[in-house]
């Protein structure tokens, strides 16, 4: 695993750009995946790194294994790739609405401030 420096680090980063809580990601993966006909069990909703956002939520930094660091860097790289931290929140344009959706199933919503 990587070492204390840049685990402490990298918990920083997540928490900075997952914005939501443990209740609100849940809440939105399972409306997210919610259909007509079927609806999953709350514990297998959403995408798999949705649900893997929502386990680190409910962590301590010192219960994180190799693949949840693995997971956190994926979620920041995405985030700022698609955010522009300085800028947030930003109203929400018609067209903006799969970003958000895609931002909100790794813990951020570009309209929370």
């Amino acid at each position: 695993m990587a070492d204390a420096l840049e685990t402490e680090a990298l918990w920083e980063d997540f928490h900075r750009v997952v914005n939501m809580t443990s209740a609100e990601l849940a809440a939105w993966l399972r409306v997210r995946d919610a259909e007509e006909r079927s609806e999953p069990l709350p514990d297998e909703a959403g995408s798999a790194t949705g649900r893997h956002v929502l386990a680190i939520l409910q962590k301590r930094r010192t219960d994180l294994t190799d693949d949840d660091v693995r997971v956190m860097y994926k979620v920041v790289d995405t985030v700022d790739d698609l955010v522009d931290m300085d800028d947030e929140p930003e109203p929400e344009r018609p067209d903006d609405t799969g970003r958000r959706h895609r931002l909100m199933t790794l813990g951020h919503d570009p309209l929370k401030p």
